[in-house]
Formats: C-alpha cells, structure tokens, sequence
C-alpha cells in the first residue's frame, strides 16, 4: 500500500469540501467538548462525586428542642442519643451558642443579624449518624412535638435536592451532546457520500486495475477520522479554557473555601483523551459504514 497515496487523497479530500469539512469538526467539537463537560461534573472522579464525599460526610441530624422543654426531658433525650447505635456522635447546642453561629453564618448580612432577637433560636442537638441515610430512624426516635422535641431536621434532604438537580445539569448536558453527536454524524455521512462521488472515476479506474475496495475506501475514512481528531482537540482546549478562565477564577472563592471541589488537571487531560479518541472512533465508524452501505467502491 503506498502511504504517501493515501495521505495525499486524505489531503485532497479535505481540501476539496473544505466547507463542509469545517461545518463537520465544529459540529463535532461541541458535541464531545458537551461531553466533556458532563464527565467533568458527574464522570468518575467528578464533581459530583467529590461533593457527595465532601458533604455526606458532614451531614448532621439537628434536634430543635422546644421552647418549653425541661431539665429532665433534655437530660432523657441526652441519654437516648448516647445509647443509640445508630449515632456515632452529638453535640449539645444552647440558645447563646446558636445565636453566635448564627452571626457567624450570616456576618456579611449585618441586617438580618441585628433583627433577630438573641434568643429567637433554639436549642438543640446536632447529631452525626453512623449511616446518614439511617435518618428516618432518627425521626421516630423523636416525634416532633413530642417529650420536649420541637422538629427534627435532616440536612440530607437539602443535599438531596442539590445533588439532585446537579445530576440534571450533567444529564442535560450529556442529551444536548448525544444530539449534536448525532447531527455530526449524520454531517459526517453526507460529506463521505458527496466526497466519494466527486471521486467516483478516480477510484473506479482504481478498482480496475487491480486496488481493492478497502484500499479505495480508506483515504475516505481516514479524511473523517482526521476530522473527528480535529474536533475532539478543539473540544479539549475548550475544556482547559473552562478550568483556566471559569473554575480557576470565578469559583476560586467556593473551591478555597471547600464548598467545590477542585478541577484536577489530570482529570481534565483523561477526559480530553477520552473525548478525543471517542471523535476519531465515531468519525471514522460512520465513514465505514455510510461506504458499505451507501456508497459502491
């Protein structure tokens, strides 16, 4: 097989629809820097993942105690919690203490913190499970309303909600890519079938004399695997511009903070490996099969 043929065909072939060859690595940019993004959030070793460890591990059952609850009823709750199995630890939380946490939560709002009184919260017990999504059994250790409980508040379900709608973002995301993924391939096949009727005496004067069909269809191939690697090395600069002008800069304040986890740059460089190689197997699978099946060589 001469190389140097087949590598000046693929040149040709590219130079020829070059419009169209355009239109097909943009096309495919977007849909693999879509799906790029979508790993980065929920993909092994994403954001999402990273949050779930960061937070779950954190979330705390908090016990408000009434107003008009006594000595012995917080002394029994103390001791109900500290035979549990299913606590693994708790802390016990006095009007004073609450309203201090409360202005140190709300320090940048000023007003809300001068409007509310000193002893408008109450005091409770701020307890971690051994197994998180064992709340429910928590909730009926201590009715609301009951034996001195004003309500039981589980921070799992704030998480819950957060993650998710998270989870929508990526899945909505990942269906924007499989739509665009689609769009190019249905681009890539049009552009194969233009090409190789624009050279369709070249490559019958081939087959006459003696060049097999995988010989005639390979520069074809080659020109659409090409593109697809084109496309997915734009979709991965796109993905370190992301890190580089959006996670590293806008969310820097959350990440330093620990609310969002960090971006890894290797995760950024496997997903852009992935991605990349996913456009040349894309691009060059719907090559194959648009000149088995739509075009004779």
């Amino acid at each position: 097989m001469r190389v140097n043929f087949v590598l000046s065909e693929v040149a040709t072939g590219l130079r020829r629809n070059l419009t169209m060859t355009v239109a097909m690595i943009l096309t495919t940019a977007i849909s693999l820097g879509l799906m790029g993004v979508g790993l980065l959030i929920g993909g092994p070793g994403g954001m999402i993942p990273k949050m779930k460890d960061i937070f779950y591990d954190k979330v705390q059952v908090s016990i408000f105690l009434a107003d008009d609850v006594t000595e012995e009823q917080r002394a029994a709750i103390e001791t109900q919690l500290s035979s549990s199995s299913e606590v693994k630890s708790f802390v016990y939380e006095n009007k004073e203490e609450a309203y201090e946490r409360f202005q140190e939560q709300f320090s940048q709002q000023p007003e809300l913190v001068e409007n509310t009184p000193a002893d408008a919260l109450p005091e409770s017990f701020r307890v971690e499970l051994v197994n998180p999504e064992r709340y429910p059994v928590i909730a009926e250790q201590f009715p609301n309303g009951e034996n001195g409980v004003d309500r039981v508040r589980d921070e799992g379900d704030f998480l819950d909600r957060l993650f998710s709608l998270l989870n929508g973002a990526r899945n909505g995301t990942l269906a924007v890519a499989v739509v665009q993924a689609l769009a190019a391939l249905l681009l890539i096949a049009n552009t194969i079938q233009l090409a190789a009727f624009n050279r369709r005496n070249e490559t019958s004067i081939m087959r006459l004399v003696g060049a097999s069909r995988w010989y005639t269809q390979l520069p074809f191939i080659l020109e659409a695997a090409f593109a697809g690697l084109i496309g997915g090395l734009l979709a991965a600069g796109g993905l370190v511009v992301a890190k580089v002008l959006f996670v590293d800069r806008t969310l820097a304040g959350p990440i330093k903070a620990g609310i969002i986890p960090q971006v890894e740059w290797s995760a950024v460089i496997m997903n852009s490996l992935i991605i990349s190689g996913v456009g040349v197997a894309l691009a060059a699978s719907a090559a194959y099969v648009t000149l088995r099946l739509y075009v004779r060589l």
